[in-house]
Formats: structure tokens, C-alpha cells, sequence
């Protein structure tokens, strides 16, 4: 070209970034600039947008000072909202912001672009803010204005801000744009109940393929409405709707969420079949999982051979599924015919065949990861230590720590350690993490709580606290314990009130039996009463929990009656039941009714009585002057007396003075 202008540069730019060629698209704007050529308004998005450039974010900076220099800023921001842009996607939310503040008349494009950077967890705040100071303006807002503000909208904590976004959607103009109601559906399903988010999408005036892909990936993702998914597979089954791979993954998905719902997942296969879509990679690999989940594992193979270009998802979902198998091929032999045939393995693989190897085949499993180099991998090396766990091999799952180590893993080795009591090991583990999660603090504290240094423990869980980790189950029940050892009411309450605003446990059995448990041993035993008559649903181990309290507090004809109702509501008690009962009358001095608890427990329920069993007896016994009847007890008991016992009844006898 004997002539090169502004024109054909860009022209040549454009077209190097349109072919992800974008070094030579960087080249080309260094001699246009050598040849004294300023830049305009359409040299540097292309540049700024070009997904190939692994310095894209470093160019992108480096380009900010020449934007200013070359007053691009105004009238038309153009290559300010390409580089704001760029900023937003790379997560450099301050600069971002700093750029947006530079520019002094922002277009509609450039709000869109501020609102989007900050709509991610984190940043809503800032997000919303950006969005009112656009609605104060006279720029008229667009459907990606509405969209990017909604996509920041993803837990309860949201809620607020969704239904200010959706009145404003509804006095604007755009609350008929079906993108629009896409977006809001998927905040209200996000945000809201499952009842709100059900009578949202029953309330769209219209529904496209996306409004049905975005409520199946709801009921998928074990968000409930299961009791939906019929309707769902027959609107998939209806004329005139026709679904995607999408459409088929998340209706799969949803069927193998639930034992009653996998017939339906049938008539799924049934309409991909029709269409022509089994063969396809992401259906295929749904249907292969569906299959596997519903343990007919002969249907996965078949679904899985139907592909003709399997790639490692389909290898990988068939790994899955068979781990736990023992009727057809083996883990292990499946991922050597995967290897065989050229698929090399990846994280997945590993992870899912270390489940089911033998002691041989991990060390064969070890050395192939150590050749491909996942050793370094924190997935794959924290499986590999659990499976060495596993099969008692703790030796060669601590010798993993001789590879660079993860969060994973050394929360994997910290495992190891408490459960073999090792609990200052497991500490010093825990302590050397950069940047623990809440499986490290939970490990942790585990540690603490089992050595007994409960002030200790308490010390860090507000640590983990202040680093914001929130309240899950686990952390509550190892707190809870803590507070019963220390006998601390007050804390216990704390723990309760942050369990009820965390959500942490509320519905969960086990974390308010322990609640229960908790409050019984701290002395307050109108609120364990009040927890369990609250409780939705209850187990052998609540009722056993109330009998204990009651009975810890003496008042054992009332833990004798709640023992008599636990049985008529069908629970069977088992060993624990029976020693809480017997304690319950121990502390309340009912002799008949102990001695008649554990008749009830060998010739009712045919359970053989353990020491502790008999000790209760015993004691109970020679407490009220009746050592005959104690002597008695002794002398039936299958196995011999612990000095524990025979301490007992002497000491009985020397009360009564008997011989």
C-alpha cells in the first residue's frame, strides 16, 4: 500500500483481532503510530476486545494513558467503555470505577458497562449505586441496563434490591422484553423461596426456551419444585416447543435428583431419541448420568457407546457412575480402556477411579499422577490421600505431604491426624495454611474441642468469625459442645440466635438435637423441652437427647412417660435409649420402674444390656437399701463385674450394713 491513512490501519487492526491475531494487530498500531498517525474513536476497541491476547489486560493499561491523550475520552467514549470493559471483566473494579469517573459524559453503553463490572458477589452495593445514579440521570436505561443489574442478584441477601429493580422494570417500557423476564425469573429464583420463585414463572405472560431452561436448572441444582418437573417434561413433549442440549441436561438432571422422578428422565431419553440429539456429547454424557444414578448401569454403557465422539466429559460420566458398580466392569479397568484409546485423563478421571482402587492399583494410580504431573494438582492429591485413608494406608497418605500441598490436601492430612488423635499434629497442619476455609477452622476447632481446650476453641471460632466465614452445621455442633463442657448458658443462647439468623442447622435433626443436648447440660431445660416440641421432624436421637435431659434434671417419671410416647410413635430404642432412660431413673430414685426398664430391654426388644446398663441398675438398687436384689443383678450378669460396680455395692453394704 504506497499510502497507509487512519482508515486503513483501523481497517487492518479490525480485521487482525477479528482473527484473534492480536499481536499482530499490537504491531500494526506501533507503526501506525511511527508513521505519525493519530488514533480515533475505532482504533482501539478492537484491540481492547480481542479474547486471544494472553497480555490483553497489561496492553489494555498500558493503552489507558494514550486514550487520555488522545481526547477519546469526549465527546464519544468509545475506547473508555472498551477499556472499562476490559477492567470490569479482569475484576480491576477500582480502576474501573477510576475511568468511569474520568469520563465526562458517560453513554447509556458506558453506564451498562460500570453496572456489569460490579454485579458480581461482593460488589452488589456498588452495583445498585451505579444503576440509581443512571436513573437519575436522563439517559434512558436499555435492556442490558436491566440485565446487568439483575445478574448481580443471587442470594436472599438480594432480595431488597430485586424487587426495586422489577417495580422500576414495570413502570419502564421494557417489562415485555422476553431477555427481561429471563433475567428477573432467575433473580426471583435466586433470591426469593421456592414458593416465590414457582409463582413468578406461573405468572410470565409468555415463555420462551430460555424461561424453561432457567427453571430446570433451578429444580436441577436440588433447589426443590420437584413436584414441577412433570409439567416440565410434558411441556418439553408438547408440539411446537422444540429443546436444546441444555434443555435435555438440566430436565436429566433434575430426574436424577429424586428416586420417584426417574420414569420421567425415560420419557426425556424417548424425545432426544426422536430428535436426534443421544449422540451428541452433552445429552450423551446426561443420559449416561442419569442412568448411572438410577444403577442401571447397563443403559449408561449403551447411551455411552451411541456416542461416536466421545471426548473425556463422556469418558468422565461414565467413570462417575460406576465407581461404586460392582456388578459390570471395574473403575479401574474402565480408565485403562479409556487411556487405551487415547483419551488422556484429566482431574475428574483421577478423582473418580481413586475412589475404588485397591491397594495395588493406587500405587499404580500414584505413579501414573506423578508422571502427567497432577501430583501438584489440589484436586487430585487430596483424593489421593483420602483414598490412601481409606484403606488404612495412613503412612503413604501423610508421605503426600512431600509434594507442594493445597488447601484440599492438608485439610485432607488434618483429617487424618484428628481422627488418629494426633489433635496438636492436626493443629500445626491447619496453622500453616496461607489461607484457610471453612473445612480448616472446622478441623481445627474438631482438634481444640477433642484435646479439651474449649477457651482455646472459642478463641478461634471468633477468629473464623472475624474472617467472615459464616456459621455452617458442622461449626455449630462442634460450638455447642463446647459450650456444654464449659457449662456456658450464655454462650449457648449466642449460638442458638446465630444458628436462627445464619440459617445454619434450623432444619437440620442433628444440629438441634445437639441444641437440645446442649441446653439440658447448661441447666436449662424448658428451652430443650421448647426446641424439641418445635422440632419439624425428630429421630431416636431427639427423643433420646429429652429423656437424658429430663432425667439429668430428676425428673424421671416425666422422662419415663416421653420414653413411653417415643415408643408409641414407633421409634425402637436402641442401647443409648435404654441407658438414658435407666439414668433418667437412677436420678430420680425409681427403682421398679429401672428394674422393670431392663426386663423390658432383654426380653422386650431382645437387646443385651452393657456394663453401663448394669451399672444403673446397681445403683439404683443399693441407693434404696435393696443390695439382695443388686447381689442378684451381679451374679446374672454375662460378663465379669467392673470395679466400677463391685465399688457400688460395697459401698451400699456398708451403708446398710450388710453382709
Amino acid at each position: 500500500m504506497p499510502h497507509r491513512t487512519t482508515v486503513s490501519y483501523n481497517s487492518i487492526i479490525s480485521a487482525l483481532c477479528r482473527s484473534e491475531r492480536a499481536e499482530e494487530a499490537w504491531e500494526m498500531l506501533i507503526r501506525m503510530r511511527a508513521d505519525g498517525l493519530s488514533a480515533t474513536h475505532f482504533t482501539f476497541p478492537p484491540i481492547l476486545s480481542c479474547p486471544s491476547s494472553y497480555l490483553q489486560l497489561s496492553r489494555g493499561i498500558q493503552l489507558h494513558p494514550l486514550i487520555l491523550k488522545s481526547g477519546l475520552l469526549h465527546p464519544n467514549p468509545f475506547s473508555a467503555t472498551a477499556l472499562l470493559n476490559l477492567l470490569g471483566r479482569n475484576g480491576r473494579l477500582a480502576d474501573a470505577a477510576k475511568l468511569f469517573d474520568e469520563m465526562p459524559e458517560p453513554t447509556v453503553l458506558t453506564w451498562n458497562c460500570i453496572i456489569l463490572a460490579f454485579a458480581q458477589p461482593g460488589f452488589v452495593a456498588y452495583s445498585m449505586f451505579y444503576f440509581r445514579e443512571l436513573m437519575r440521570t436522563e439517559i434512558e436505561p436499555t435492556v442490558c441496563s436491566f440485565l446487568g443489574i439483575l445478574s448481580a442478584f443471587r442470594s436472599l441477601e438480594d432480595s431488597f434490591h430485586a424487587e426495586q429493580v422489577h417495580g422500576l422494570i414495570v413502570k419502564s417500557s421494557l417489562g415485555s422484553s422476553m431477555q427481561v423476564s429471563n433475567a428477573l425469573l432467575n433473580a426471583y429464583l435466586n433470591c426469593f423461596s421456592s414458593f416465590h420463585g414457582e409463582k413468578f414463572f406461573d405468572l410470565l405472560p409468555a415463555r420462551d426456551l430460555i424461561s424453561w431452561n432457567t427453571f430446570t436448572t433451578f429444580i436441577a441444582r436440588g433447589k426443590r419444585l420437584e413436584n414441577r418437573v412433570p409439567d416440565l417434561i410434558f411441556s418439553i413433549l408438547s408440539e411446537g416447543f422444540v429443546p436444546n442440549d441444555t434443555t435435555f441436561t438440566m430436565a436429566l438432571a433434575a430426574c436424577s435428583s429424586s428416586g420417584s422422578l426417574r420414569s420421567y428422565g425415560l420419557l426425556i431419553h424417548g424425545r432426544a431419541i426422536k430428535l436426534n440429539m443421544t449422540s451428541g456429547v452433552f445429552v450423551g454424557s446426561s443420559l449416561i448420568d442419569f442412568y448411572a444414578k438410577s444403577s442401571r448401569v447397563d443403559d449408561a454403557f449403551n447411551a455411552f457407546w451411541e456416542i461416536p465422539n466421545k471426548n473425556i466429559v463422556t469418558w468422565n460420566a461414565l467413570l462417575s457412575g460406576i465407581t461404586n458398580d460392582s456388578s459390570g466392569p471395574s473403575c479401574v479397568a474402565f480408565f485403562k480402556q479409556m487411556v487405551d484409546s487415547g483419551t488422556s485423563p484429566n482431574e475428574c478421571s483421577f478423582s473418580s477411579v481413586l475412589k475404588s482402587a485397591s491397594v495395588s492399583d493406587l500405587k499404580q494410580l500414584h505413579s501414573l499422577i506423578i508422571r502427567m504431573g497432577y501430583d501438584t494438582s489440589d484436586y487430585v492429591s487430596s483424593s489421593l490421600i483420602a483414598s490412601y485413608a481409606s484403606q488404612g494406608l495412613d503412612s503413604e497418605a501423610l508421605a503426600c505431604t512431600a509434594t507442594p500441598i493445597h488447601i484440599a490436601s492438608s485439610n485432607a492430612i488434618a483429617g487424618i491426624l484428628n481422627r488418629r488423635g494426633q489433635f496438636e499434629e492436626a493443629k500445626k497442619v491447619v496453622l500453616q495454611q496461607e489461607d484457610p476455609d471453612d473445612i480448616s477452622w472446622n478441623i481445627m476447632l474438631t482438634s481444640l474441642t477433642r484435646k479439651g481446650e474449649f477457651l482455646n476453641s472459642l478463641q478461634h471460632f471468633r477468629r473464623m468469625q472475624h474472617s467472615g466465614f459464616l456459621l455452617d452445621n458442622y461449626t455449630a455442633v462442634i460450638m455447642l459442645t463446647v459450650s456444654s463442657r464449659l457449662n456456658a448458658l450464655h454462650l449457648g443462647r449466642s449460638l442458638h440466635g446465630l444458628i436462627f439468623k445464619s440459617n445454619a442447622g434450623c432444619s437440620e435433626v442433628f444440629v438441634q438435637n445437639v441444641l437440645m443436648d446442649m441446653y439440658a447440660k447448661c441447666g436449662s431445660l424448658d428451652t430443650c423441652t421448647q426446641v424439641f416440641d418445635e422440632m419439624p421432624e425428630r429421630n431416636l436421637v431427639s427423643w433420646t437427647a429429652l429423656v437424658s435431659g429430663l432425667g439429668l434434671h430428676g425428673r424421671g417419671l416425666e422422662a419415663l412417660a416421653r420414653f413411653s410416647e417415643m415408643e408409641r410413635e414407633g421409634h425402637v430404642p436402641d442401647k443409648v435409649a435404654f441407658f438414658a432412660v435407666l439414668s433418667a431413673c437412677r436420678h430420680g430414685g425409681l427403682v421398679e420402674e429401672g428394674t422393670w426398664v431392663l426386663e423390658k430391654m432383654t426380653t422386650g426388644y431382645g437387646i443385651e444390656p452393657e456394663m453401663d446398663h448394669y451399672a444403673c441398675v446397681v445403683d439404683l438398687l443399693c441407693g434404696s437399701g435393696r443390695l439382695k436384689e443388686a447381689e442378684i443383678v451381679i451374679g446374672g450378669m454375662p460378663f465379669k463385674p467392673s470395679a466400677a460396680i463391685w465399688r457400688t455395692f460395697l459401698q451400699g453394704c456398708k451403708k446398710y450394713s450388710f453382709s
